[in-house]
């Protein structure tokens, strides 16, 4: 049997597409309403702040511009190539979250927006973070909510149920393909119960401080009512988390 294919190959067939998802203003819930609450878990600009699994670049230029001194690192050599290309003067390379290329100590924040679900080995990812960070530093991520990624809805209304078909509990890989507005993307990422989240916290030595479960804004209702669905379930979760 063939092996299956890893994450980080699959998102660097993909990048293309990414990029012109993610660029497209207010196309994306980023642009919509996570933006700004993940942002506000963020400690002030420190020595070093590194962007794990940066895509294209817009959380770490977003970052640059609230002057944060700012190293993004992707493993997709395409993605690396396009946030170069939309800032020049952004330090970008090419690295693997889970051997990241940086000095134990080197950073007092680390940031991964959406991106450690998308990694080949999630609990080697949060314990490199740790590893690159110094004690009292903070990692801020997002994530797809685990009830979202581990069900689906059964129809678009209102009050449609919610159903989980297998087990929430079992690490899974799942695809899920959109089109919006014209503009397809598939999306190839691993579910993870929170059990394997903040187990992986823990055993990297983080305490969490705060944690927020996101849904739609009022104002995607309003444009489309089918939207309306996830006012009941959480959409991603974002946390702050404190080295020891």
């Amino acid at each position: 049997m063939d092996e299956e294919p890893s994450l980080s190959h699959l998102w660097e067939a993909v990048a293309q597409q990414w990029a012109a998802w993610a660029g497209k203003p207010d196309h994306d819930s980023y642009w919509r309403y996570h933006r700004e609450p993940f942002f506000a878990l963020l400690p002030r600009p420190g020595r070093l702040t590194l962007d794990i699994g940066c895509g294209e670049g817009r959380v770490a230029r977003d970052l640059k511009g609230m002057g944060h001194n700012v190293i993004a690192v992707d493993v997709s050599p395409t993605m690396v190539r396009l946030a170069k290309e939309a800032d020049p003067s952004m330090q970008v390379m090419v690295a693997d979250a889970a051997s990241l290329p940086f000095n134990d100590g080197a950073a007092d924040l680390v940031v991964a927006f959406m991106s450690l679900h998308d990694v080949d080995d999630m609990p080697a990812a949060i314990l490199e973070t740790a590893r690159v960070l110094s004690s009292g530093g903070a990692l801020c991520l997002a994530i797809v909510h685990p009830i979202n990624s581990a069900g689906h809805f059964d129809s678009l209304g209102p009050d449609a149920r919610f159903v989980i078909d297998d087990s929430y509990l079992h690490p899974h890989r799942y695809q899920e393909t959109i089109e919006r507005d014209g503009l397809p993307m598939t999306f190839n990422s691993r579910h993870w119960p929170l059990e394997a989240y903040f187990t992986a916290l823990a055993n990297s030595g983080y305490v969490v401080e705060a944690l927020r479960e996101l849904t739609v804004d009022a104002g995607s209702v309003t444009e489309r009512a089918d939207r309306a669905r996830w006012l009941r379930v959480p959409l991603f979760l974002d946390l702050r988390a404190r080295r020891q």
